[in-house]
């Protein structure tokens, strides 16, 4: 009877493993809005980390998160690291490309809770005096990444993340574009 418990506890974590196996390695989470400003006003909420305070969701849990920033304020090189609680973590972003009004590339460095490194790409299509604003993180899906997707809807997590920030941005550029 045992032998027989211990055969099927094996197959079953034999199965689980080739189920997370077979997820796919890649993942790319993206969502989209309309902003009532012209692009350069959008551009810049993304371009200068300096103001992503102001919108992003991702610090808000941990009000005294320790903050800094490295090179150039804005642009191409720019740099943000965080370190906070538990909910927050610790990590680095650096602005990878920066093509004016168009895109905003960001390498994502995660240290806490877990070390991975992620892209995240804001477009910007000007449509007439709006803005369609793109925000979108992708990247890699460690084998651990792929077992934790099996029980928990990452793009609706995340992607809950980016509905908020992009929705407090547009928030903010409407309110510089009226001025």
């Amino acid at each position: 009877m045992l032998k027989t418990i211990l055969i099927v506890v094996a197959v079953l974590i034999l199965l689980f493993l080739v189920i997370v196996a077979i997820q796919p390695s890649d993942f790319r989470i993206t969502r989209t809005i309309n902003i009532a400003a012209p692009a350069d006003v959008v551009f810049e909420q993304v371009n200068d980390l300096h103001k992503m305070d102001a919108w992003s969701p991702w610090l808000e849990p941990d009000p005294s998160v320790k903050k800094t920033y490295e090179g150039p304020s804005s642009g191409e090189g720019a740099v943000f690291a965080w370190a906070g609680n538990n909910q927050v973590g610790e990590g680095r972003m650096t602005i990878t490309e920066s093509h004016p009004y168009d895109l905003v590339r960001i390498r994502l460095d995660f240290i806490k809770p877990f070390a991975t490194t992620n892209t995240a790409e804001f477009t910007f299509e000007p449509e007439g005096d709006h803005t369609i604003v793109t925000w979108s993180m992708f990247g890699k899906q460690p084998f651990m990444g792929k077992a934790i997707s099996l029980f928990m809807d990452m793009d609706k997590m995340i992607g809950d993340n980016f509905e908020k920030g992009l929705a407090n941005m547009k928030n903010i550029a409407e309110g510089v574009a009226k001025n």
